[in-house]
């Protein structure tokens, strides 16, 4: 073999596996993409929720109108904001607290807890929550893969060549571990 021959031979080898690595990084960006439009479904069931619930709630809970502002607050910053797991995150852990001081709230209301209307929207809440926990976790996975493959080398020549980003993982901040306060009005 010559070694024009063989120059060629791994050039094409060099091209097969920039192709490969590519097509690769393409298919888990991709999936991270598909990840987050999961977790916007889940979170505008919960945004279409917000109304419901606050309606629910006001006719019983008059003294709690701060909570009830700014639930109806939090939930329009946070449809606008759907864009980015940085943007988002704060203003959703905010609603999170919110929505558990709201459902806090109604243990103070028997004939409100016993409405089959409020419990279905309990109900409804409850199930998206327990989606929206499924499709971060899901969404988180597909970040730490596809940041995976970013990042091993030789391949981030690849991804660095081709403008490949870091993608954004979608965490709760420090407010949405904290225990939620409850007080009752005057």
């Amino acid at each position: 073999m010559s070694a024009a021959t063989i120059a060629l031979l791994v050039v094409a080898a060099l091209a097969a596996w920039a192709v490969f690595v590519f097509n690769r990084l393409v298919r888990l960006r991709n999936q991270v993409r598909t990840a987050w439009a999961d977790i916007d479904v889940q979170l505008q069931r919960r945004h279409d929720l917000v109304p419901s619930l606050v309606a629910a709630v006001k006719g019983y809970a008059g003294h709690e109108q701060a909570l009830m502002e700014s639930l109806t607050e939090l939930r329009t910053q946070a449809m606008a904001a759907q864009s980015s797991p940085q943007r988002l995150e704060p203003i959703e852990d905010a609603l999170q607290q919110g929505l558990d001081r709201l459902l806090a709230v109604v243990e103070a209301y028997p004939d409100l807890k016993a409405s089959a209307n409020f419990m279905q929207l309990q109900s409804e809440l409850v199930e998206v929550e327990e989606h929206l926990q499924y499709a971060r976790r899901f969404y988180n996975g597909a970040v730490r893969d596809y940041d995976n493959g970013l990042q091993r080398i030789p391949d981030v020549v690849v991804a660095r060549a081709f403008g490949f980003q870091d993608a954004d993982y979608f965490q709760a901040g420090a407010e949405g571990r904290a225990p939620v306060e409850v007080e009752f009005g005057q």
